[in-house]
């Protein structure tokens, strides 16, 4: 399966799709040391997201998930890329100076991806392929 959605954060990565339905506060929901989701009550609250392609409707909470992303990015627990709904600013900047990919308005919703597949991400041209 190919899909199409606008590419957000420049380059490619593979791994895992780990779907969450939830939007994700990286601000004290995702440990930047691990990579464990501990947001209470969040769907992946206890899963590593580590070198996973992970897809969530949105980023909440402080413009310092933006620093988590990068911090994430720089222990080596960050996703590997990022698939969301509709891309917001604190998302954005993190996958940007955090070098993950990312792509955002997929044709079809987040539920409905192939969930522990693995995906490709191409954050350059917007297109996600699944095998």
């Amino acid at each position: 399966m190919i899909l199409h959605g606008r590419g957000i954060s420049q380059g490619t990565a593979t791994g895992p799709l780990l779907i969450g339905p939830d939007p994700i506060s990286f601000l004290s929901g995702v440990d930047p040391e691990t990579g464990i989701v501990m947001e209470k009550g969040h769907p992946l609250e206890g899963k590593d997201i580590t070198g996973t392609v992970l897809a969530f409707e949105y980023g909440k909470g402080s413009t310092v998930g933006s620093y988590i992303l990068y911090a994430l990015s720089r222990s080596g627990h960050a996703p590997a890329a990022i698939i969301n709904t509709e891309a917001e600013p604190i998302i954005v900047v993190g996958a940007i100076i955090g070098h993950i990919p990312m792509v955002d308005r997929l044709s079809i919703p987040l539920m409905d991806l192939p969930s522990g597949t693995i995906a490709e991400v191409n954050g350059t041209s917007g297109i996600v392929s699944f095998s």
